[in-house]
């Protein structure tokens, strides 16, 4: 079924089908940990790839429409190589999860001026995404970068390297460090364990992917609610 799904969103994109409105985003999370309010819709050029208002369902533990998997044909292309960010893939994911996945990720949205900034760590990968001055994010290429800075073994926690937190757990991350070039990489997190810390590198998806995600979302951050709002439109490569 993925893969059917898959080929008919990448006939509809290489076959220039697609309307200048074939990936909208409306998405609301209150940073601050309420989750009255918090949902991630879209519309994509394969109606049934769509979600109206979807967030978290604690009784089965997931989105309630399921966008965790039906999000895929949009992210990656047939290939399964990333069409997007994948820190920003990610960010959309935090209304349809349970709280402790917030904290555990330390999720850290702030303003300078009129840029905002978010930054979480997942999965050992911390991510970081900034507007420009006008409240933007843009697609394919914005400000969006990463760096490894720990890992995880199962379901948690986090191990994160005394290079970026004073006791190796994501809620002491400090983020002047992780962003900070002068810090070097290739440093072995743990005894006994492989993983090394990385350089920054910027965070476009994969630029071998058959298309990519064009245009500006317009961010914004009133009290503790961010919303993402605007759309995308699919390039050939």
């Amino acid at each position: 079924m993925r893969k059917l799904v898959l080929s008919a969103f990448l006939a509809a994109v290489c076959g220039g089908f697609l309307s200048a409105q074939d990936l909208t985003i409306d998405y609301r999370f209150d940073i601050s940990g309420s989750s009255q309010g918090n949902y991630l819709s879209y519309r994509s050029a394969i109606r049934y790839i769509a979600a109206e208002k979807d967030s978290f369902d604690a009784v089965t533990g997931a989105s309630k429409q399921k966008s965790t998997s039906l999000f895929a044909p949009i992210q990656t292309d047939i290939m399964g190589r990333a069409t997007i960010s994948g820190g920003f893939r990610s960010l959309l994911m935090f209304p349809l999860a349970p709280d402790p996945v917030r904290t555990g990720d330390n999720l850290h949205v702030y303003t300078e001026g009129p840029v905002i900034t978010m930054e979480y760590v997942h999965r050992g990968v911390a991510y970081r995404i900034r507007t420009d001055r006008n409240g933007n994010i843009g697609f394919p290429r914005g400000n969006y970068v990463m760096r490894t800075v720990g890992y995880i073994q199962g379901e948690g926690p986090q191990v994160i390297s005394r290079d970026f937190s004073p006791d190796m757990t994501a809620a002491s991350i400090d983020w002047q460090k992780v962003w900070d070039p002068g810090v070097p990489s290739g440093r072995i997190i743990t005894q006994g364990n492989d993983a090394k810390t990385g350089p920054i590198q910027n965070d476009y998806g994969d630029m071998m992917a058959m298309f990519n995600w064009d245009g500006t979302l317009e961010v914004k951050l009133e009290g503790s609610i961010l919303t993402i709002r605007g759309v995308l439109r699919p390039v050939k490569r």
